[in-house]
């Protein structure tokens, strides 16, 4: 089986796939289908009509039995041709985001299949058939059960400072880090910011730091939340995106009720009251978020678009 992956080029990354989207396709590889990606650069209509042709030229020299396309513009992209079924991935900014949304609708309509990573999505979205809800996984490997002390050693952390991780760049204006800051304002904290570090570094700083702190306006899965939970970080986070469902009654995780600086750092400060690390990786087993599951429920959603197209 062949699978051709349309996601997103991604400037901030010097032009690579998300790794999420590059970790769910080499999950994909092991479960024996052949998978290659179709990178889509731009925002915007004009980025379909845009790619169209080379699109259409992939096709042909690839072959592929299923497209799976990252978001809503790509979905809709994807399904300009239609000699391919096309599965499509909603990541949540393509549905929270209005502007964005326009074309994800469009995406729903026409793809033969749709995959939302959050509960919230789909009942912004209402699909009417056609749908699964499946967050992305994580990969899941020994680096992330790298002790504290060790973690900081090899990050060059003090060991004698609280090290809190922001959940994503200070530049990025959906996370909201002037809310994060304003928690922190009153505690001998430091607040890291997740932004420039490779997939190596990302791990030990989550496994060297007291906890996370997501602040974000909007998510859909976000992968960050996930990504802490497999490394044993104790997460303090907004109701935003699938968090609540993801660590409800984690011990050492925390989602506010609120959005008030007052009750985020009070959770904060239970959260770094926490020692050790948490269960975070178990729960990813069980709700089967690692990758390796993700990929067998794929494998399946693939395979009954073949038989029904």
């Amino acid at each position: 089986m062949r699978i051709l992956v349309v996601c997103g080029f991604k400037e901030r990354l010097n032009g690579h796939i998300a790794p999420f989207v590059k970790e769910q396709m080499d999950a994909i590889r092991m479960e024996g289908m052949e998978c290659e990606p179709f990178l889509v650069r731009g925002k915007g209509i004009a980025v379909c009509f845009g790619h169209l042709k080379a699109l259409k030229r992939k096709i042909t020299s690839f072959r592929p039995d299923v497209i799976h396309a990252h978001c809503g513009l790509c979905g809709l992209l994807a399904n300009l041709q239609r000699r391919v079924p096309v599965v499509t991935t909603y990541h949540g900014s393509d549905i929270n985001n209005p502007e964005a949304f326009r074309f994800s609708k469009m995406a729903i309509r026409l793809s033969v299949w749709n995959i939302f990573v959050s509960q919230k999505n789909i009942d912004f979205a209402h699909p009417k058939e056609h749908y699964t809800l499946l967050p992305c996984g994580v990969d899941l490997n020994d680096l992330q059960q790298t002790g504290k002390t060790e973690a900081r050693q090899r990050m060059g952390l003090s060991m004698d400072k609280w090290y809190v991780l922001f959940s994503g760049g200070f530049d990025n204006a959906v996370k909201d880090a002037s809310l994060a800051k304003t928690v922190v304002d009153q505690m001998e904290v430091a607040l890291l910011e997740l932004k420039g570090y490779s997939r190596e570094e990302v791990t030990l700083l989550m496994c060297a730091a007291d906890a996370l702190l997501m602040t974000s306006i909007s998510e859909g899965s976000p992968q960050v939340i996930k990504e802490a939970m497999a490394c044993g970080c104790p997460i303090v986070s907004v109701d935003v995106g699938d968090v609540k469902e993801r660590v409800e009654g984690l011990e050492g995780c925390y989602v506010a009720k609120t959005r008030e600086p007052k009750e985020l750092a009070e959770l904060l400060q239970m959260a770094l009251a926490f020692e050790g690390k948490t269960n975070g990786r178990k729960r990813i087993i069980a709700d089967g978020l690692d990758n390796r599951r993700v990929a067998e429920n794929l494998a399946e959603i693939y395979r009954n678009i073949i038989r029904m197209s």
